[in-house]
């Protein structure tokens, strides 16, 4: 149960607009310390903003988003993100134990110490990538090489970490794979999984934040159009989630204790 724990990302009434194309109008939600949340939502509903929202890259048009307590730029540090798509040159000669270590690169580092080294070997390891590690990242499959993303996302040791679709074009052995690492991290580390599927989550989510339900009643309310739901397991389509799955409820609310748990 996450009452009681801090709240370690909130949106408070946040409004974004491109221009004068509105994304968002005063969403609000949050995420435990210790939660495996989802983020759910067809494509076109403001995943993707939401994220660049959350990692800096915008600024809301109003309202506040909080990490840790406190502004962006103050928790970045402790934030690991894998994107969906992952630019490369596939003639750049770099082995996956390389890659794994950028994500110990921090702003103003220099050097590379033992604990880096052996933040990066465990990062393969729970990513299950070790057997990997001399290979050139360019010859992996996508399944592979979305697993040395976490990799690398993992060797930072976040207190949050992010991932934008992950299962995106894995097969089911990749798949399976990268929940078992996810398993492994729940309770750790707190996880924000974005997905475009609104109907089924993994069993190990905690929360879904649905955003953007293909204009269908918003179960509380147009100023805050994204709403907490529960999950209870069911049966999901064969592979999916390494097999485990739970299905979202989409006509139920949960409480918000956010006033009581926000540091």
């Amino acid at each position: 149960m996450s009452e009681g724990r801090p709240v370690v990302l909130e949106f408070e009434d946040v409004s974004f607009s491109y221009g004068d194309i509105p994304v968002f109008d005063r969403i609000a939600f949050h995420v435990h310390q210790g939660e495996f949340a989802a983020l759910v939502g067809p494509n076109g509903a403001g995943k993707t903003t939401a994220l660049k929202l959350v990692l800096g890259l915008l600024k809301p048009s109003s309202g506040n988003v909080r990490v840790f307590g406190g502004p962006i730029g103050e928790g970045r540090t402790r934030i690991g993100y894998v994107p969906q798509h992952a630019d490369y040159d596939p003639a750049f000669p770099i082995s996956v134990r390389e890659v794994v270590a950028m994500g110990r690169i921090k702003p103003g580092s220099r050097r590379r110490g033992v604990s880096d080294r052996e933040a990066s070997e465990r990062a393969m390891e729970r990513s299950a990538v070790a057997h990997l590690a001399d290979r050139p990242y360019s010859e992996l499959s996508g399944g592979q090489r979305r697993r040395v993303l976490v990799a690398r996302a993992l060797a930072a040791e976040p207190e949050l970490l992010i991932l934008d679709e992950p299962t995106a074009n894995m097969d089911a052995e990749s798949e399976a794979r990268l929940f078992d690492t996810l398993g492994g991290l729940k309770g750790s580390a707190t996880i924000l999984i974005v997905t475009h599927d609104s109907f089924f989550v993994s069993s190990l989510t905690d929360v879904a934040l649905c955003i953007g339900e293909g204009g269908r009643e918003c179960p509380v309310g147009e100023e805050h159009p994204l709403s907490r739901h529960r999950t209870i397991p069911a049966e999901a389509p064969r592979g999916r989630f390494g097999g485990n799955a739970a299905r979202v409820l989409h006509d139920t609310d949960l409480p918000d204790p956010c006033e009581e748990t926000r540091q």
